[in-house]
């Protein structure tokens, strides 16, 4: 028995939700190789300690912590305090007046991804709950 309702490209035990739920899988597993990147790049752009390199790790530590915590379990607050960091990381290297532009963009450029990731999670959900 065929079901017809299935594309070829497409596994049979595929569903909107559990599409849904790998994407923002996969949207935390990118959050936490990020927030690795931020904690590192103190040393890899050699950031003396400091208030540049302290906001480097505690956003990627942030980072890194709430993709652990919405890999083990989804919490619509999660997503939110994500956004919270992520806003900080676009405006600090500013308000902060970093000296490495590189770090600053950077840092700059992962909080504007980590921004996308989760408001596409909360899409994602919000269509899960629908479905």
């Amino acid at each position: 028995m065929s079901n017809t309702n299935l594309t070829a490209n497409e596994p049979r035990n595929s569903s909107p939700t559990s599409i849904n739920r790998r994407n923002a899988r996969l949207c935390d597993l990118v959050n936490l190789v990020l927030g690795l990147v931020l904690i590192s790049t103190p040393w890899l752009f050699g950031i003396a300690p400091g208030t540049q390199a302290t906001a480097l790790i505690g956003g990627g530590a942030a980072i890194i912590i709430l993709s652990l915590a919405a890999l083990t379990r989804f919490a619509v607050w999660e997503e939110w305090l994500n956004l919270l960091v992520s806003l900080w990381l676009i405006i600090s290297p500013v308000l902060l007046h970093f000296e490495r532009i590189e770090a600053a963009r950077l840092q700059i450029t992962v909080g504007i991804i980590v921004a996308a990731f989760a408001f596409s999670e909360m899409r994602f959900r919000s269509q899960a709950k629908l479905s």
